[in-house]
This record gives structure tokens, sequence and C-alpha cells, in this order.
């Protein structure tokens, strides 16, 4: 099974008029998918995309990139980077559309898939999916003002109708996405159900353009079977990444990773993170990060606790080393109780 995922997952993909070598993909997750943590799996490699953390299209034509918390990136990764964006006027999202590819990205996602009540009480993320038509012209707008690929990520819709999503992917097409990053549940559902993934095979079947699996991706094995049960064209994986950022490389990249891989990797973006941010935001990001790494530990709370309990970064290294000199036991699958 190892060999038919990493056959499929090395195989290329046309995306607009342009091509990415590898179908697994890193979904875009806001604190966590940062420039800090992008750089570790870089190192790993494995991916064929990168997705930024989501960005606000009101902000990018004036945001700096080097000090910006969310629009930031690395010179060496911005060709295989989507920067995601949010917002609820085409005109403003088609601006902000304008700057990313003027810099030089891959590409632009379309976030229609955040549920959480900041985001959708400025009418953005997923509650625009209640406005197909205003959903729509944001792709059209988009779509008019670049030629860099385009993509829309997008839940089922606030109801849990397939035929919904369905219309969704249609019009996203028509308006010229090319290609859609599908999460198979409900707006309203932060994850209290399993992903529907028969939804992903029937909006991949009612479009030409790919689409990419999105939920519910803990282990290769689960990666197959959306593969092989929806035929959809790639995997978007999120929580999993944040946990063990090897996973591409893993799938993908032939990587064999060994026990000392935890310890390294965790200590590997305590130093990114504090290269890349300030110390209050660097310790944001890393106790962030903390809580999807833990989920590798039969007492992984013992971690998380303590990383959250510090004031600042100072004291990182010595936590982690202490946490490992227990041998803390590994699951074979994360703990789901930490991934909210």
């Amino acid at each position: 099974m190892i060999t038919e995922l990493s056959d499929f997952l090395n195989q290329p993909l046309s995306v607009g008029e342009k091509t990415i070598q590898k179908r697994l993909v890193l979904a875009p997750m806001t604190m966590v998918g940062n420039v800090a943590f992008r750089e570790l799996v870089s190192n790993f490699g494995g991916y064929g995309l990168l997705f930024t953390e989501m960005c606000s299209a009101k902000r990018i034509p004036h945001e700096n990139r080097y000090i910006s918390p969310y629009f930031r990136w690395r010179d060496a990764e911005r060709d295989r980077l989507v920067c995601q964006i949010f917002g609820a006027d085409p005109k403003i999202m088609a601006t902000a559309a304008q700057r990313i590819e003027e810099e030089g990205f891959f590409g632009i996602d379309i976030n229609f898939g955040c549920s959480v009540f900041s985001i959708c009480r400025q009418n953005c993320g997923a509650q625009i999916l209640k406005n197909p038509d205003l959903a729509v012209r944001i792709v059209a707008g988009i779509r008019e003002a670049v030629s860099i690929p385009l993509f829309v990520k997008y839940r089922t819709g606030w109801q849990d109708d397939s035929q919904v999503a369905v219309e969704l992917a249609k019009g996203f097409e028509d308006a010229g996405a090319d290609a859609l990053t599908f999460h198979p549940r409900v707006a309203p559902d932060r994850r209290n159900r399993p992903a529907k993934w028969s939804y992903i095979g029937l909006v991949k079947h009612s479009v030409s353009i790919p689409v990419f699996g999105n939920g519910d991706v803990f282990d290769s094995q689960d990666c197959w079977k959306m593969i092989q049960t929806t035929g959809c064209d790639g995997v978007a994986i999120g929580r999993l990444a944040i946990a063990r950022p090897w996973t591409f490389a893993l799938w993908a990249g032939g990587f064999k990773a060994t026990p000392t891989i935890y310890l390294e990797s965790a200590l590997k973006l305590a130093q990114l993170v504090a290269g890349h941010y300030d110390s209050a935001a660097a310790l944001k990001r890393f106790k962030r990060f903390a809580l999807y790494f833990s989920a590798n530990f039969r007492f992984g709370h013992t971690l998380f606790s303590r990383i959250q309990n510090l004031e600042n970064m100072t004291a990182v290294e010595d936590i982690l080393y202490h946490f490992f000199a227990e041998s803390p036991e590994l699951v074979s699958r994360p703990n789901l109780n930490f991934f909210i």
C-alpha cells in the first residue's frame, strides 16, 4: 500500500498553467502553518505545495512581509507557496490577489471554509457559502485580475446536503477556479463528526479541475483510502502535518523516520520560530504547535501543560529534553483529543 500511495503522490499534476510535482499538500492552518513551520516542512521535503496562514485581503496591499504576522514568507519557498486570503468584497479580494501575483507566489487560495465566529461575523470564510452568488463573484473577480493558479477551499455549506457542495464546485469552476480543496463537513461542525468523504467523490466527478480531499487523514492508510474511494486528485493534510512535519517526506519522499525525529523536530521548530518572530509571537506559535505535537504521546498532556505554562521561549529546550529523557510512549495514530 505504501508503494502504491507513494507512486500516486509523486505523479505530477497540472493546476491552471502550472504543474506541481507531488500531490500531497499542506492545508492552510492559522497560527501553525506559519513561515517557521513551513521552513521545517521544507527541510524534510515530500510536499507538492505549501499554503500560508489565512491572510486578510484588506491588509495585504499595505502589508510589510518582514513584520506582518501572517503575510510573511521565505524567498526559497515562494515558487511552491499558495497564499490564502479571506474577505467579502470581490474588488478588495482582487486587489489583494494582484499583490500576491506581483510577489511571485505559485497561486492564490480563497478561504470559504473557516467557520470560527470571529471570521464569520465579518461575513467571511464559510459564512459566504450562505450567499453562493457572492462566492462565485469573488472567484470571478480574482480570476479576472490575475493569471496564476486560483484555488478555492470550502466546506459542504451550512446544511448537510451534498448537492449544495456539488453546485458550489460547478459555480467555482465556471467562475475560473483552477483547483478545489474540499473539506466535507457542514460549517457549524467543528470536527464533532467524521468528515463525509463520499461527498468528495461527488464533487470530484462534478468538475474537470483538480480536487484535493481534506479532512480526517491521520495516517497513510487514511490517505490511500481517501484517494481510492473518492477519486480525488490530491490530498491536503493539516492537523497530522503539524503533529508530524515529516509526513510529506515519509509518504511521498521515501524518508525513514527514527525515534529521535520527534525531539529533533520540536527543537528545530523552537529555533525557527525564535528566528522569524519576536519572543511573544514565537511563544504563541510554539504553544499552538505543542497542542498538535503532544498528540503523538500516550501521556502527551504532560508535555502540553508544561509548554502552555511557559512565559518565554528560554525554557523550551529544557522542557523538551526532560520530557524525552523519560522515554515517552508513542501512539500509532495521534490522540484526537488534542486535535481541536
